[in-house]
């Protein structure tokens, strides 16, 4: 009788080991000597790791033309936190391609030995946010929480996560860490026209249907500090596409001749942007090589 509940428990325990194995555990801080930036990934598992980015793809703050006072702005507020004065959290919002996250990549590589690092974050992951937190917490370096393309549907949950950690959640609150995200919108969640009926009753029965314009709203006004990117002139993507070329090395000449080759590379993708004065300045420089 004794052998046989000795065996058991010897099974029990088994079986407990087993599933402790694949059950989420707390996050594990990486090596943070590693590198200057990483990704948090959810593993099949449901378990979360920071990874590192071994290769951070380079950019520097005079690459960005045509940005200054949005750079000037970003710049400040990032030089502000890692001296740790007061900063804000930070939401740029605008056209694609304007630099936006080319300008957050540059403030990395700027201040990344005065002790700046960077987690990237997809906003499906954003429901761990505290998590991520805990971790860098206590950490001398100062973090920017980066998620890229920002914006929400209805019912997603990283929506709540992410307004508790800008503004709301006592525990949140760490010197240390900043939010940087970028959006093509500015208010993150969608707005439909019936959410201005606050006269009326909603279609399910909201009393007060016209308070959800200001619940959508409250998520954008939770960052600090706003920067808005605006499409390029022709003239500005002019400059921006010699700017590129004479850093691949093209001769003043051939910058000159290129120009109306870039107009028409503007035209076929349908716009004069930043990512777009790059991309014509890899291939002509590339064609120029050959």
């Amino acid at each position: 009788m004794n052998s046989n509940f000795e065996t058991f428990i010897q099974r029990a325990e088994q079986l407990m080991a087993r599933i402790e194995a694949v059950l989420p555990g707390p996050l594990a801080a990486p090596d943070w000597s590693q590198t200057m930036a990483w990704r948090y990934r959810k593993r099949a598992s449901g378990h979360g790791v920071l990874e590192p980015v071994r290769q951070v793809a380079p950019m520097r703050l005079q690459d960005l033309q045509e940005i200054d006072a949005q750079k000037k702005k970003v710049q400040r507020n990032t030089e502000q936190f890692v001296r740790g004065r007061t900063a804000n959290n930070m939401l740029l919002t605008g056209a694609r391609g304007t630099g936006k996250s080319s300008l957050i990549r540059a403030c990395l590589h700027a201040y990344a030995d005065q002790g700046l690092r960077l987690i990237e974050v997809d906003k499906a992951d954003l429901t761990d946010l505290p998590d991520i937190v805990e971790v860098v917490a206590s950490r001398p370096e100062k973090f920017i929480i980066y998620c890229d393309d920002l914006s929400f549907e209805e019912g997603e949950g990283g929506y709540k996560a992410l307004k508790s950690i800008l503004d709301g959640s006592v525990a949140a609150a760490t010197p240390n860490v900043l939010i940087y995200a970028t959006s093509n919108r500015r208010h993150l969640l969608p707005e439909q026209m019936k959410d201005n009926l606050s006269y009326s009753t909603s279609a399910d029965g909201e009393i007060h249907p016209g308070e959800v314009v200001e619940e959508k709203i409250s998520l954008s006004e939770r960052f600090g500090l706003w920067v808005s990117f605006y499409p390029f002139s022709q003239e500005e993507y002019l400059a921006i596409v010699a700017q590129w070329l004479a850093a691949l090395g093209v001769a003043q000449a051939d910058i000159e001749a290129a120009r109306p080759e870039a107009l028409v590379w503007a035209l076929e993708r349908g716009s004069r942007s930043g990512r777009v004065a790059l991309q014509f300045a890899r291939d002509y420089a590339g064609r120029q090589a050959a």
